[in-house]
């Protein structure tokens, strides 16, 4: 009992002294909401992803419509086949949006001596009081 209770002092100790005696951490703060709807580049890769999208709905309803005696399985396959074309699409817009973004987070953040940046929208707070908001800088990165 008393190796515990001496094994728990030694752990609060010891995380007392990680949170106090590390120095401060820089934490930066983005709305990705903001981002989306304001960063040219975000928006114009969400634009092309949307596009794609519509084509392959729009690809969809064609083979639908010039088969309408296609048999349920017919249909099926050729809505799954648009089902994955969409999901591809859909990763690689997504992939391209989150590696302009990284990019543009890595150099402010360097730029300002930030340690992390979390997201911080009026909808899901992660940084309740504090923080630097780099979502302008963000934007303007991202022209």
């Amino acid at each position: 009992m008393k190796k515990k209770l001496l094994k728990f002092l030694a752990m609060g100790i010891f995380a007392s002294l990680l949170l106090t005696g590390c120095g401060s951490v820089k934490v930066g703060i983005i709305n990705e909401k903001k981002l989306v709807e304001e960063a040219p580049q975000i928006k114009t890769t969400m634009e092309e992803g949307n596009a794609k999208m519509k084509e392959v709905q729009d690809e969809l309803q064609k083979k639908m419509n010039e088969n309408p005696n296609m048999t349920e399985e017919e249909a099926m396959k050729i809505q799954s086949e648009a089902q994955r074309k969409a999901m591809g699409y859909n990763q690689q817009y997504m992939t391209q949006i989150q590696q302009k973004l990284n990019v543009a987070l890595e150099s402010i953040s360097k730029e300002k001596d930030i340690d992390v940046v979390m997201n911080n929208t009026d909808f899901q707070k992660s940084v309740f009081m504090g923080g630097i908001d780099i979502t302008d800088d963000v934007i303007k990165k991202l022209q």
